[in-house]
């Protein structure tokens, strides 16, 4: 049973490699690779239009807020479910894969992964 278990974590790291994740550098980079498209991760469904709004879906609940680009970070103030989140610049790094990864307190907090969709 134990080689059966071995077998298959061996299997699984030897697939393809995650693409790297890059820093975004900036605003227009960070529209180019969002503009159109749907951010995903379980239970979550938001769009960020280029003209600094955000909206979706978290859960049960809205998602609501803007954004900009300061200083090399998105910085977004944000309303779930009518609450506010409130201010954050975060840390934008993205994949060739179609991942990006978003880094509060300008990448030295919790981060959330998303799928381009």
């Amino acid at each position: 049973m134990r080689s059966l278990a071995f077998a298959a974590v061996a299997a699984l790291l030897a697939g393809p490699a995650f693409a790297e994740l890059v820093k975004v550098e900036d605003q227009r980079q960070f529209v180019e690779l969002t503009a159109g498209k749907t951010l995903t991760r379980p239970m979550v469904k938001l769009t960020v239009t280029p003209d600094g709004q955000i909206e979706g879906r978290g859960s049960l609940w809205d998602i609501e807020g803007s954004w900009s680009w300061q200083d090399g970070y998105f910085c977004r103030d944000l309303f779930w479910g009518g609450d506010a989140l409130g201010y954050n610049c975060q840390q934008v790094q993205a994949s060739a894969d179609g991942r990006i990864k978003f880094t509060s307190d300008r990448g030295t907090g919790d981060s959330a992964m998303f799928t381009l969709r």
